[in-house]
């Protein structure tokens, strides 16, 4: 038996939120989590829709079953899964590429400063994304999920773009996810390779946090 891999053309859908012919400020890019759909999500960030903000939010590529219930039958989505993982990812990055220059094309990149949230198995996401891509991210925010211990931190080239994006680990004190021994993990691999960063603790578990949103906002 023998793999084969080949491209194909697919459907994907993002959701936005703001205007962004008002000349916006900021473009937010927001990653969900595992089993989430990207309006429900977008939904979580409205307290950041100032009018000064466009938010952007993609939807993973691959949406399934949460339950098998003939009478509840909700929909979720999913970034990738152990399944052929790397070809997920190659995917993935290129399909949130498409969708930054699908954005930029009627948003002047220059005038606006450009926010990476990831939630959950969106921070991988957009770790990934941030550093593979072609994407110019200004702040990495990185919500209740951990930083990608396979990303190669040896090559210059992935270095430079995360110290030249503002990192931010958000995490509830009490997120099951993101425990002390996990954060310490990632701080220390950070550190390893001069990647500054902040960290930003709030009262809770792995949820977002409105008061925190909008400390984020400034």
């Amino acid at each position: 038996m023998r793999e084969h891999h080949i491209g194909v053309r697919r459907t994907a859908r993002y959701f936005t939120s703001g205007d962004a012919s008002r000349g916006v400020a900021e473009v937010w890019f927001a990653c969900h989590g595992y089993g989430q759909l990207a309006a429900r999500f977008l939904e979580k960030l409205r307290v950041l829709d100032d009018g000064r903000r466009y938010l952007v939010a993609p939807e993973g590529l691959s949406r399934f079953y949460l339950s098998e219930s003939p009478t509840e039958r909700r929909v979720g989505a999913t970034w990738m899964t152990r399944e052929d993982r790397l070809a997920e990812i190659d995917d993935y990055v290129r399909y949130l590429d498409d969708v930054y220059a699908d954005v930029f094309g009627s948003v002047d990149r220059a005038r606006v400063k450009v926010y990476a949230l990831g939630f959950s198995q969106g921070t991988s996401t957009v770790s990934r994304w941030a550093t593979l891509g072609k994407a110019t991210i200004d702040r990495l925010i990185l919500w209740g999920g951990e930083f990608p211990p396979d990303l190669d931190l040896t090559v210059d080239a992935v270095v430079g773009r995360l110290r030249g994006a503002q990192l931010t680990l958000v995490y509830g004190r009490s997120d099951e996810y993101i425990t002390p021994k996990v954060l310490s993990g990632i701080g220390e691999r950070l550190r390893q390779h001069g990647i500054p960063y902040e960290e930003i603790p709030f009262d809770g578990g792995h949820e977002l946090n409105e008061a925190v949103l909008r400390h984020l906002g400034g």
